[in-house]
C-alpha cells in the first residue's frame, strides 16, 4: 500500500436536497482503495504472495454476491512472486460468474502475465507502453538439507510449470515451442507481440474509466449520476486507435 494514501468522502445516503457543506459534513471518510472497490475496482500493484491472494480472492467473492451480473476489473501493474499464490487468483478468477476483465498497465511479469491472460476471454487488455514477461515457475533449495526434499520440490515445480503452460495453450495462440523458449529467458514483450500471440484481445483503455463508472453509477447511488453513457457498446471501451498488428513480431 503507498505511503500517505488520501482518504476521500464517501456518500453512503445523497440527500438531493443537502448543499454542498452539509454533504461533506455528513460525509464518510474512506481510503482511495475502498472507494475504488466499490467500483468494482481491484489493483493488484506488488509482487503475488499468499497475503494479496486471499485479499483479492475473498474480494471477487464478495463482488459476486453483491451483483453477479456485473463486470469486475482487475488491473495489474506486479514483478510477479509465489506461483501456489498465483494460482489461487487464477482459479478464484474461472469461478466467480461475472466477467473479469484484467488490464495490464506497467510491467506483467511471471504469474502476473498469467493473470493477465486469465481474465475473460476478449476482455484482456493492455497499456500501450506495458511490457509482459513469461517467466517458469522457480524454487529454492537453500535449508533442505536431505536430497529426497529436494527431488519432491523439483516434482512439484514441474506439476506447476505444467499447468501453466496448459492454461496458455488454451487461452493465447502460443505454440508449446515459442512458450518453451519464452519461459527459459527474461524476454520482456511488447503490447504489439502480446495481442498477436492472444495473450490480450486489445491493446489501449482510453475509454475504459467513463464506462466503468457508469456501470458503477447504475448499481451505486453514491456516485455521479450525471456521469455520460459511455458504456452502450463494450467496444467502445477500448482504444480505437490502438496498433493492430497482422504479421508476426520477431523474436528477440
Amino acid at each position: 500500500m503507498p505511503i500517505g494514501m488520501p482518504k476521500i468522502p464517501f456518500l453512503i445516503d445523497e440527500d438531493e436536497d443537502e448543499d454542498e457543506d452539509a454533504k461533506e459534513r455528513n460525509a464518510t471518510w474512506v481510503d482511495l482503495y475502498n472507494v475504488l472497490y466499490r467500483t468494482r475496482s481491484i489493483f493488484l500493484g506488488d509482487a503475488i504472495h499468499l497475503e494479496i491472494a486471499n485479499h483479492i480472492a475473498g474480494l471477487m467473492i464478495f463482488l459476486t454476491i453483491q451483483d453477479a451480473t456485473q463486470n469486475i476489473y482487475l488491473f495489474i501493474n506486479s514483478p510477479g512472486g509465489l506461483a501456489v499464490a498465483g494460482l489461487l487468483i487464477f482459479d478464484t478468477m474461472q469461478y466467480v460468474k461475472p466477467p473479469v476483465y484484467t488490464l495490464g498497465l506497467g510491467v506483467l511479469a511471471s504469474m502476473a502475465s498469467f493473470l493477465l491472460v486469465g481474465g475473460e476471454m476478449s476482455k484482456r487488455i493492455m497499456g500501450p507502453n506495458s511490457r509482459v514477461m513469461l517467466h517458469q515457475p522457480e524454487s529454492d533449495y537453500n535449508g533442505k538439507d536431505q536430497m529426497e526434499e529436494v527431488f519432491l520440490d523439483i516434482e512439484e515445480i514441474e506439476d506447476i510449470r505444467e499447468m501453466v503452460i496448459k492454461a496458455y495453450l488454451e487461452r493465447t495462440r502460443l505454440t508449446r515451442e515459442v512458450l518453451n523458449d519464452q519461459l527459459e529467458r527474461n524476454y520482456f514483450m511488447p503490447a504489439t507481440e502480446a495481442k498477436y500471440y492472444g495473450i490480450v484481445d486489445e491493446i489501449g483503455v482510453k475509454n475504459l474509466l467513463g464506462r466503468l463508472l457508469d456501470e458503477s453509477a447504475s448499481q451505486d447511488n453514491s456516485l455521479d449520476p450525471d456521469a455520460p453513457d459511455e458504456g452502450a457498446s463494450q467496444d467502445n471501451s477500448l482504444d480505437p486507435d490502438a496498433p493492430d498488428e497482422t504479421r508476426p513480431p520477431k523474436l528477440r
